[in-house]
């Protein structure tokens, strides 16, 4: 238990570093925590500038709902960052609930996003709870977008890409195989879910701003499916992305493939094993901190209904840096007023998507969106 009102954990990871540097710039005391004591206190010390003025404290605990309730006693937010979520996000949902927080995390596991939304989000939205998975820039930034033209009525329809520059980290890198591994990829078609051909492979889109043709993955389904599922306004979403690097782009289904083949016949725990491996001779180390010169990002959205069509892009930079003030800013947000919705609910539709651009907006994050309407 902490006097602490926010609880990031898994601190020491990459996002988990970016969310405390945002929570120290808003002033929001907090915990940093995780299995790790003296990797919590590196991570602190040597990669949250200006740390020396955050209140912050360090715990260490087991991933167990009874430890991590313990922990989470008296907290009003938990920013969970360990993933695999759909291996590890159980027991940290758990203890939310079980200890009274707010829930929210960084993932694009589009199972995880559905078991939240079918198993939990019913008993969160009786506990005036949020439960906000997903609240990470390659899912929100897109969000926002997709919002800004469904601002315009009659559009049911959404076509969402997303691009980054840069390359996954360690923990990304394993979700991404692990998230391969165990479970399937959709879209929403007439509200359904419907399976992305698994065969499909790598897909050329069009990137507003740049001659060249980019390669794409469904990237697991991403949030965006499960997200306007319960919304009236649409009945069809699909999103793609990747990064802008077209070699990393070309790499990853040949990964991916060799990863399934080599672990089809395993039980569990050796796949895990297996994939964790696997990660790690593709991602190794830390990636550097971001420069914005180079890790830029892209999200685009074209809207569209019977007798409308709205476009929307959102150009960005340091898409983890993004993924951390969105995490901030949530916590910030719910230690001063309820969201806009309890229970299950994707960061726009718990925040308000203008109120989220406009944080990014002022963190010089992304530039102002460019919103061309034709109905």
């Amino acid at each position: 238990m902490s006097d602490k009102p926010v609880v990031v954990y898994g601190a020491s990871g990459y996002t988990g570093r970016l969310v405390c540097e945002y929570l120290r710039e808003y002033n929001v005391p907090f915990v940093a925590a995780g299995r790790n004591e003296e990797k919590l206190a590196d991570s602190m010390a040597s990669h949250v500038p200006g740390i020396e003025t955050a209140d912050y404290e360090i715990q260490t605990v087991e991933h167990s709902v009874d430890a991590l309730t313990s922990l989470f006693d008296g907290a009003k937010v938990v920013l969970n960052t360990v993933g695999p979520f759909s291996k590890h996000g159980p027991e940290v949902v758990e203890a939310c609930l079980a200890s009274g927080a707010h829930y929210t995390d960084t993932t694009g596991e589009q199972d995880w996003l559905i078991t939240c939304d079918e198993k939990y989000g019913a008993d969160f939205a009786a506990a005036g709870l949020l439960l906000s998975p997903g609240i990470a820039q390659m899912y929100t930034t897109g969000e926002i977008a997709a919002q800004l033209c469904l601002e315009t009525p009659g559009l049911d329809t959404l076509d969402v890409a997303v691009f980054w520059g840069g390359s996954p980290t360690i923990a990304s890198t394993r979700t991404i195989l692990v998230n391969a591994a165990t479970s399937k990829a959709h879209f929403l078609q007439q509200n359904e879910y419907v399976e992305f051909d698994p065969d499909q492979g790598l897909v050329p889109l069009v990137v507003p701003g740049q001659h060249e043709l980019a390669l794409s993955l469904p990237w697991g389904g991403t949030s965006h499916p499960v997200w306007f599922k319960h919304d009236p306004r649409v009945a069809n979403c699909k999103a793609q992305g990747g990064v802008f690097n077209a070699a990393l782009m070309n790499g990853v289904p040949q990964i991916v493939a060799g990863a399934l083949e080599a672990t089809k016949d395993m039980s569990e725990e050796e796949r895990d094993e297996a994939l964790t491996a696997t990660a790690a001779q593709v991602m190794n180390e830390m990636p550097p901190r971001e420069n914005p010169r180079l890790n830029k990002s892209l999200d685009s959205v074209y809207a569209s209904g019977p007798l409308g069509r709205a476009h929307c892009v959102i150009h960005g930079n340091s898409n983890y840096k993004q993924t951390g003030l969105l995490q901030a800013y949530a916590a910030y947000s719910l230690l001063q007023q309820p969201p806009h919705r309890t229970g299950f609910a994707s960061g726009c539709q718990a925040f308000g998507h203008r109120e989220l651009l406009g944080t990014l907006r002022s963190f010089g994050l992304v530039a102002e969106p460019v919103l061309t309407v034709q109905a």
